[in-house]
């Protein structure tokens, strides 16, 4: 998977992609990551990419700059919603974007490259919206000072679902948000720490019983504490 971030600031990605699984995905080959610093695509001399809202209000991120950056990135013109291409994906990250979840990872991980704009201050011109992007989304119903961090979610969660990053795949298959629970409670040594005690059904050896209580205890975490994600 390819994916390309435009960005005004490329160098708050460095210690995030140069580290952990990201930095092993790209190593094994299986994950390559391009950042783009948007004010290279700009024909403004002072390098400016953005400009005040017409009728009032903040700065807002330029048609012509963001355009010009995938235009360059995919080598021809950008009007997504009139070019198919069942291969790449431009996402923008936005407040108002669906909300990002476990599913719509697994749908970005069918595509071969992923374009990711990661905009600040107001936003972006509405024609990027409507005439660029395939699709917005958000990681939450909350502020951020420039979407560079929702970015990097989006990156470290789309990567380790990439096959061949995580070794141990069943470590992701029974982990939270797959088939719409949370996950298991997790015990380690020491059995006893303190008088708190390992339950006894996971020293028991039975696999059966063992696969049973997971269930049960993933389904009364869920209830308990994301009563939202069961399906009646």
């Amino acid at each position: 998977m390819i994916i390309d971030v435009i960005t005004i600031f490329p160098g708050m990605f460095a210690p995030v992609i140069d580290e952990s699984i990201i930095k092993r995905a790209r190593a094994k080959g299986l994950l390559k990551i391009n950042l783009h610093d948007l004010r290279t695509y700009t024909d403004d001399p002072h390098k400016k990419i953005d400009a005040p809202g017409y009728g009032g209000g903040g700065m807002v991120f330029k048609p012509e700059p963001l355009f010009s950056a995938v235009e360059h990135i995919l080598k021809c013109k950008a009007y997504s919603k009139e070019k198919s291409d069942k291969n790449k994906r431009i996402v923008l990250f936005s407040p108002q974007g669906k909300k990002l979840n476990q599913q719509l990872l697994k749908k970005f991980l069918a595509y071969e490259r992923l374009i990711l704009i990661a905009p600040r201050y107001e936003g972006v011109d509405e024609r990027v919206v409507k005439y660029l992007a395939d699709e917005e989304v958000s990681v939450g119903d909350y502020v951020l000072s420039g979407a560079e961090l929702a970015a990097m979610v989006f990156i470290d969660s789309i990567a380790r679902l990439i096959p061949g990053v995580v070794s141990d795949r069943s470590s992701i298959e029974n982990e939270s948000f797959e088939n719409g629970l949370l996950d298991y409670p997790a015990y380690t040594r020491p059995e006893d720490f303190r008088g708190l005690k390992v339950p006894e059904v996971l020293l028991s050896g039975n696999h059966d019983k063992i696969k049973k209580w997971r269930k049960d205890k993933a389904y009364e975490s869920t209830k308990k504490k994301r009563p939202d994600l069961l399906r009646d």
